[in-house]
């Protein structure tokens, strides 16, 4: 499975590709929604992970955008504004069910990508 994280934190979605790298799963990551577009142009994903506040363009818009340029790819939206509104109203803009909050668990997040790739 090939994984493109974008988060504008760095230490988090680099520490993320680590742990998921050290699990099997080859994943890329880049800290803004340009980047993630540019990636795109030489690369194919699976599955992009994308954190919803994302400065310039929202996560579900890059996803919008994403999706556009590769109908194929799936998506998992992160978010570090937790509540139980937040994530019902996350789930909803983002029209997925696969909407974590962070931090996110590293084994929750990769049964997620299991079952968004699996279909």
């Amino acid at each position: 499975m090939r994984v493109l994280l974008v988060d504008d934190e760095v230490e988090l979605v680099s520490t993320l590709a680590e742990r998921l790298s050290i699990r099997g799963i080859d994943a890329d990551w880049v800290t803004s929604c340009e980047d993630a577009l540019e990636k795109l142009k030489t690369e194919k994903y699976d599955l992009a992970v994308l954190d919803v506040k994302i400065p310039r363009i929202s996560g579900i818009e890059l996803g919008k955008r994403l999706k556009e340029k590769d109908p194929e790819m799936e998506f998992i939206f992160m978010t570090g504004h937790g509540s139980e509104e937040d994530y019902k109203a996350g789930t909803a803009e983002a029209g997925t069910e696969y909407y974590l909050v962070k931090p996110v668990n590293i084994d929750v997040l990769i049964k997620k990508m299991n079952e968004v790739v699996k279909g």
